[in-house]
């Protein structure tokens, strides 16, 4: 090892799958692309289950992501502890918070914050502090009413930017295009923008590569990592895939799903041969994902929304 490669930091990306269903072919190009920014630049891939929804999230789908990701040859380094064994950390996260006076507990229910909210822009609706200014008296009374309240982190009123590989990045008025933001759900569960942080830090992960369904989530984010002084990783936002309607690939879309594709004795090579062609990286032709590794720079992929064809693959 040369001096100039010891003072360079590895990259480490991850792939963060929530196992509440199969793998569809949009999930599979977003975790193809990840792995070959990665692999391309030499660095260690993690796999980290993200189930905080108990619900929706079973056993049983975990083994599919894991089966799925391997079919396509889309390998990782390590498996990090799933969000379910990470309740301390979160828990720890959120003390450190309140210990700067940052959190306060939320009594509205969706419906109040529905009523009380409004779209910005037209996108998601921003809450505005509703429960932020009660005192400990109106608290307590809520509380023995029944009222069981979540925690709420206060974001800071300034503009937070975030630089993107892909796109030209995102910049939001916290305070007025998002609001305070859940970190602990009424019924008990961390909520996702916390986990996400707290996680990332914890696995070491300096590079992360993920849908563009997730840009907005990006600057709150950075204000949570901000004041829970940890490192911020570069983000890479890729277009999703969508169907000939437009829409963002879902079933109705057809036969989309691995497991349902390898049933019908699709190779992984066909499905990786097309997911590159609506990357800019390929004609079609059948391709192990090791045959995009050399020359591959996650800059040069389209950054315009794909769309996959009802007939493709089948």
């Amino acid at each position: 090892m040369t001096a100039n490669e010891s003072r360079t930091p590895q990259v480490v990306g991850r792939f963060a799958p929530s196992p509440s269903g199969p793998m569809h072919l949009g999930n599979a190009r977003t975790a193809m692309l990840a792995w070959l920014d990665v692999r391309a630049r030499g660095g260690s891939m993690l796999l980290r289950i993200e189930d905080l929804d108990r619900e929706r999230c079973r056993p049983e789908h975990v083994a599919l992501v894991r089966r799925d990701l391997a079919w396509l040859g889309l390998d990782w380094d390590a498996e990090t502890p799933a969000q379910s064994l990470r309740d301390d950390a979160y828990s720890a996260a959120i003390d450190r918070l309140a210990g700067t006076g940052l959190i306060y507990p939320c009594f509205c229910s969706r419906r109040d914050r529905a009523v009380a909210s409004a779209p910005h822009g037209g996108g998601e609706a921003v809450y505005p502090g509703t429960c932020r200014g009660l005192d400990q008296g109106q608290r307590d009374r809520l509380i023995a009413e029944g009222r069981r309240p979540a925690l709420r982190v206060m974001l800071p009123d300034s503009v937070v930017s975030v630089a993107d590989r892909v796109n030209e990045g995102i910049s939001q008025l916290l305070a007025t295009d998002v609001g305070d933001i859940i970190v602990r759900r009424s019924d008990g569960l961390y909520a996702y923008q916390l986990a996400v942080v707290v996680d990332d830090a914890t696995d070491g992960v300096t590079d992360v590569v993920r849908g563009d369904d997730l840009v907005a989530s990006a600057p709150r984010q950075v204000a949570l990592q901000q004041l829970l002084g940890l490192p911020t990783p570069t983000y890479a936002h890729v277009p999703l895939v969508l169907g000939d309607d437009g829409e963002r690939l879902a079933k109705r879309h057809g036969a989309v799903s691995l497991a349902e594709l390898r049933d019908r004795g699709v190779t992984p090579s066909q499905v990786v041969g097309r997911l590159a062609e609506i990357s800019g990286l390929g004609d079609g032709a059948p391709l192990s994902v090791s045959d995009l590794v050399a020359g591959f720079r996650l800059e040069r992929v389209s950054n315009v929304a794909a769309r996959l064809g009802r007939v493709a693959l089948a």
